[in-house]
């Protein structure tokens, strides 16, 4: 299946972040047949982040595509760069915030137990 058009939308201050992160569906849940509650290519404006926040019963990725974000990861601060994956799995937490005047590039993954 090939799509042509993937559907676009923006959050503000996502999980108690601030300012804006734009996202592009790339599947539903559907699509994945459950296994992946989400997968989008998203964008975080200079300056904007996402807040920290815990998962549980699944595991998200980042994988990043331009950019220098500064991850949260359980607590303990880590500057990201293109190429690097952050996962965090299930009890654990993570935000990702970025510091810098360019926007951050990342593709997110959520897949469920």
């Amino acid at each position: 299946m090939l799509k042509t058009s993937c559907p676009k939308r923006e959050m503000e201050n996502m999980r108690g972040g601030k300012g804006l992160l734009h996202a592009t569906d790339l599947t539903t849940v559907e699509e994945c047949y459950g296994h992946v509650r989400l997968f989008c290519h998203m964008v975080l404006d200079p300056g904007a982040s996402i807040g920290y926040h815990a998962h549980e019963g699944e595991t998200e990725f980042f994988y990043i595509l331009s950019g220098k974000p500064v991850a949260n990861d359980n607590g303990t601060l880590v500057e990201m760069v293109p190429g690097q994956v952050l996962a965090t799995g299930h009890g654990d937490g993570h935000a990702l915030e970025n510091p810098t005047a360019e926007p951050v590039e990342f593709i997110a993954m959520i897949v469920v137990e």
